[in-house]
């Protein structure tokens, strides 16, 4: 009998986590699930942070070794990056925008979001080298006073201490010029980097080892890329193997975070749902918006592809992006749909497409912009300007690093959630429904991948006007 495929198995694992936690919640199932179920979705947590900062710090430089082409084909190369980082850019701002005019996050029960802006600040206190957001802005009314005083039952800690303890802060800040977080991302020590997972300063060293090692003599530097590129296959593996366990890891992430978080009360039960939901929703309209619009409209524009030669053309690759949920097994397909269907040139195809399946994730991006700042406003936590400038920023680099395969953009999740100061244990709120969409930003992916082909086809004159 033919095996279920993993996107099935996990939407199963899915709805069986689902009603699990409702009977959990309903029949005071609480402790054995907290026991016994959660600290599997505890420990999946654990191996993606175990695999985040490798991943990332040899899928980088092993992108940035695969470009040293670049330098030989010049003003092709210059533009296709140009293009790709321009595209990311832009997907990651249109995330923004829907996230902050749709407010998913803010659309539960504010009681439980007040609960969780406490619960938040609590992680803050046991971690000081979080960077501070703003002032707690809890107002302990007498609506309020009962959720006060059951998470300060769980800490032991009075909420008035939390108050002066960022006010402290705030004044040892004071000192720091304007150009610190420039100086930040440069790390003094890249093995302090690592271990404290300061993943800007980690894409930083990646991205300056990649280039050093393009401009030295092949001879010296091709052990050292042949060693990278072997530890990057490694880690690559690695969270195949990981994500072979995904809907089991599903099952207990479900169940455990709903009971944690709705514990007796039905009512949460329906709230996380909802949260997740409207989560859902935005990542999905956002993501809608890249596939039939954007691109399609830049491919007209630019290209001079009509919105149905340009659909139909790539229809295979997007069938495929969405079933594998990896570009990089999508390639053969993206490459054959637009060599044959949207008549690109075999050696612009030959270039663009693969570069992309390596730096050009617009679905990851729009994503992590998206689901960083809902999961701020469940948490009751106003990022400001800057913190999503740093998003878009952060986003925009761990996008390059992403590896083409399935929930890489889980894993990378935890880098733009630390970028702003987030819990990054957060991930497992989204995490329950990230198999679905991940099948979904592939798609804006790969179709991203052959808009950069079209455009870059079209300007070396390289398209041609009806394909064979």
């Amino acid at each position: 009998m033919k095996k279920l495929a993993l996107h099935w198995q996990v939407i199963i694992g899915l709805i069986l986590g689902t009603i699990y936690a409702f009977l959990a919640v309903k029949f005071g199932w609480n402790k054995f699930t907290l026991d016994y179920i959660k600290p599997f979705g505890d420990i999946f947590i654990n191996l993606l942070k175990m695999i985040a900062v490798p991943l990332v710090l040899f899928s980088v430089i092993s992108g940035i070794i695969s470009l040293q082409d670049v330098t030989k084909l010049g003003r092709m190369g210059l533009k296709t990056l140009a293009i790709y980082l321009i595209t990311t850019l832009f997907a990651v701002s249109l995330g923004l925008a829907l996230v902050n005019l749709l407010k998913p996050g803010q659309l539960v029960d504010e009681d439980m979001r007040i609960e969780n802006r406490i619960e938040y600040e609590l992680w803050k206190d046991a971690n000081p080298q979080v960077m501070d957001l703003d002032e707690i802005c809890l107002s302990c009314d007498e609506a309020n006073a009962e959720i006060v005083e059951r998470v300060k039952a769980k800490s032991g800690e009075p909420v008035n201490a939390w108050v002066q303890d960022k006010m402290e802060k705030r004044d040892r800040q004071k000192g720091t010029g304007p150009l610190q977080p420039l100086v930040d991302v440069v790390p003094s020590n890249i093995f302090k980097a690592l271990v404290n997972m300061s993943m800007l300063q980690v894409i930083f060293f990646a991205i300056f080892f990649g280039i050093v090692m393009v401009l030295i003599p092949k001879d010296k530097s091709e052990p050292v890329a042949k060693l990278i590129d072997g530890l990057n296959e490694i880690f690559i593996r690695m969270v195949w193997v990981v994500m072979k366990a995904m809907p089991v890891f599903v099952f207990a992430l479900m169940a455990g975070q709903i009971v944690k978080a709705a514990g007796s009360d039905p009512k949460k039960f329906v709230e996380i749902l909802a949260f997740l939901g409207w989560y859902s929703l935005v990542v999905v309209i956002g993501l809608g918006i890249m596939i039939f619009i954007v691109y399609p409209l830049v491919a007209r524009t630019f290209a001079g592809l009509s919105f149905k030669r340009f659909l139909s053309g790539i229809r295979d690759a997007q069938v495929t992006a969405f079933s594998t949920s990896s570009s990089v097994a999508t390639l053969p397909v993206t490459m054959d749909c637009i060599e044959n269907k949207i008549g690109v040139s075999k050696p612009v195809t030959s270039f663009v497409l693969p570069i992309g399946a390596t730096v050009n994730m617009d679905g990851t991006s729009l994503y992590q912009a998206v689901a960083v700042v809902a999961m701020a406003q469940y948490h009751m936590i106003d990022l400001s300007i800057g913190q999503q400038l740093v998003i878009v920023l952060t986003a925009t680099l761990a996008s390059i690093g992403a590896a083409a395969i399935p929930s890489a953009g889980l894993v990378l999740m935890i880098i733009v959630l630390e970028s702003v100061g987030l819990n990054p244990l957060w991930i497992a709120i989204i995490f329950p429904v990230d198999r679905i969409l991940d099948m979904c930003r592939t798609v804006v992916n790969v179709t991203g991948d052959a808009t950069v082909a079209s455009l870059v086809a079209k300007s070396e004159g390289e398209l041609n006007a009806e394909p064979e």
